[in-house]
């Protein structure tokens, strides 16, 4: 680290990379599927090795002596709230009514302001997650408290 430089980037390195493991240990404790595969284990591994490589980048650009850009933070703290609401909304309101919710809210914080766009996001992401989770994974969707669409739908 150069003199006068922030400790923040190292910081945010090292805990992602924390993070990451931790995410990856608690990942494996996922249960396998009825048929022995690891199903649901999955995505949340991949997540957790993508953070564990966002890490690293981290680390290394610290070394590099790069300094912290602050830009992003609005967007991240943005999408830390859609991703709050998120889950909050599965729990209430089933799987599809929160990603249809969710889905174009992201987008928009991404910088998509395609109105056609961002309504077909909210139609075909649920869409296209349902059917990779829930039809070709055979994970079970988690169901709302309050109302899910679902129960219209019969099921999965």
């Amino acid at each position: 680290m150069t003199p006068g430089s922030s400790p923040a980037p190292r910081v945010v390195g090292v805990a992602l990379v924390l993070i990451g493991l931790a995410a990856t240990a608690t990942s494996l404790s996922i249960s396998l599927d009825q048929y022995g595969r690891w199903g649901a284990r999955y995505f949340p591994l991949a997540g957790a090795f993508a953070l564990i490589l966002l890490g690293a980048a981290e680390l290394r650009s610290a070394r590099a002596g790069r300094s912290f850009d602050r830009t992003h933070l609005p967007a991240i703290a943005g999408l830390l709230a859609v991703s709050v609401t998120y889950v909050w909304a599965i729990s209430a309101f089933g799987y599809l009514i929160s990603t249809a919710l969710a889905a174009p809210a992201a987008l928009w914080i991404f910088g998509t302001r395609n109105v056609l766009g961002l309504a077909v996001a909210a139609i075909a992401c649920p869409t296209a997650y349902h059917l990779v989770f829930f039809k070709l994974l055979g994970v079970f969707p988690p169901l709302g408290r309050y109302f899910d669409l679902l129960d219209l739908f019969g099921g999965v």
